[in-house]
């Protein structure tokens, strides 16, 4: 069931592939689907009774034992529902939670889901309980032993609540700690929306053995490797996990510690699926995940992948005149890697400059560290000092900038 409201329209032509895509990848089999445009909400039952009578008809006649809202749904929207259909009833965070719960593979991703599932569910347990007071008809008397029970599953919730963002404050420490290490280095992030080729993007480049399906959320785990680039080094490239419009809170949150790498990179290549109609609504949705974690101001580089899957190039030159810094390629036939390689090397070149630094002679910590993270054209000897011309990266200049060390960019 999807439902167009004004702010939140569909994204194309067919309202429900997205939520169709999202409950295949779950499990599910699709048997029917239903639309409607409504300019607000029903309180109870967010949709109204004219539309809610042909949705139960249309639950019965396809022998449903589901039905999925690819729209959120308040606790008691979503037990009003079920009692009205008689079947259960997920809202789009609650079906996305469950995806992200199948998809998790290592220890921090399982915690991550976990916490986001536990937060969705805590104001939900009213209705878990609510077979209480029906089991003896309800009213007086019936209610205590089921209020006694709901708090006590409360606290056991929000107990599990504490230990799990204990040990996520542990992850994302030890995360950032790993990331900071390699400050050094210069950092590649892919980020995108779901379902983008990424992952295959990344293995095409670095020759990583990172799994793909063509599922969306089949990547979770962030996942680093040398990246090559002919002619200039190697850079560190990340692989992350997929973006998708309304993006449950409780998971951006949970998984902060996954995304520290987009947090923490050099440069950002935002990855587009250019054979979706809706590709401009999901830079749109990327863009909104990436302000909110304070990735917005970062470099970053619009890749338009899956070129060779767009039957009608002009659909792609539409993107490219919206986006005229962007790079078209495909990951899958390697068209357009060069140009992509280029734009990078541009990029990171960018933020070297070249530089005299003046420091003692004796000073051997310095000139290590020049030697082993700097291009040196010419060194001068004179009077126990040294003045050592180098070309250098912007953001490594902290590590020899201070006592006894003078930098001097050359041209200023």
């Amino acid at each position: 069931m999807s439902v167009s409201l004004p702010d939140r329209p569909w994204l194309s032509e067919d309202p429900c592939d997205e939520i169709r895509g999202l409950a295949t990848t779950a499990g599910a089999r699709v048997v029917g689907e239903l639309t409607q445009k409504r300019l607000d909400i029903q309180t109870t039952s967010y949709i109204g009774k004219g539309k809610l009578a042909e949705l139960k008809d249309l639950t019965e006649a396809a022998a449903a034992d589901v039905v999925i809202f690819d729209n959120d749904l308040s606790p008691g929207q979503a037990r009003n529902l079920e009692k009205a259909l008689q079947v259960k009833v997920l809202d789009r965070s609650e079906l996305i939670l469950d995806i992200f719960a199948t998809r998790a593979r290592s220890p921090e991703a399982k915690l991550q889901v976990e916490l986001a599932q536990l937060e969705y569910s805590l104001p939900r347990l009213k209705q878990m309980w609510s077979h209480l007071s029906r089991q003896k008809g309800g009213g007086i008397g019936n209610r205590g032993p089921g209020e006694t029970q709901l708090e006590t599953d409360r606290r056991i919730v929000g107990g599990r609540i504490r230990d799990l963002k204990k040990s996520l404050s542990i992850v994302q420490a030890r995360k950032e700690r790993e990331v900071r290490a390699r400050f050094e280095e210069h950092t590649v992030s892919l980020v995108g929306y779901t379902n983008a080729g990424k992952s295959r993007l990344m293995n095409t480049l670095t020759h990583a053995d990172v799994y793909v399906e063509n599922k969306l959320f089949s990547t979770l785990d962030t996942r680093t490797r040398q990246w090559h680039l002919k002619d200039w080094g190697k850079v560190l490239l990340s692989d992350t996990v997929g973006f998708i419009r309304d993006l449950p809170h409780h998971l951006v949150a949970s998984f902060k510690a996954t995304l520290e790498e987009a947090r923490q990179a050099r440069l950002l290549l935002h990855v587009v699926d250019a054979s979706n109609p809706a590709a401009e609504e999901h830079i749109k949705s990327v863009n909104k995940v990436l302000e909110e974690l304070e990735c917005d101001k970062k470099q970053t580089i619009l890749v338009l992948n899956k070129i060779d899957r767009i039957a009608d190039r002009s659909n792609l030159h539409i993107l490219m005149a919206h986006h005229p810094k962007a790079v078209a390629i495909s990951g899958a036939t390697g068209e357009g890697l060069d140009s992509l390689r280029d734009a990078v090397i541009e990029t990171l070149t960018a933020d070297f400059i070249q530089a005299d630094v003046h420091t003692n002679q004796s000073n051997g910590k310095v000139i290590a560290y020049l030697s082993a993270h700097a291009e040196i054209y010419h060194q001068e000897y004179k009077d126990n000092e040294v003045t050592i011309r180098c070309r250098i990266s912007r953001h490594l200049l902290h590590h020899i900038e201070g006592d006894g060390v003078t930098v001097r960019p050359i041209g200023s």
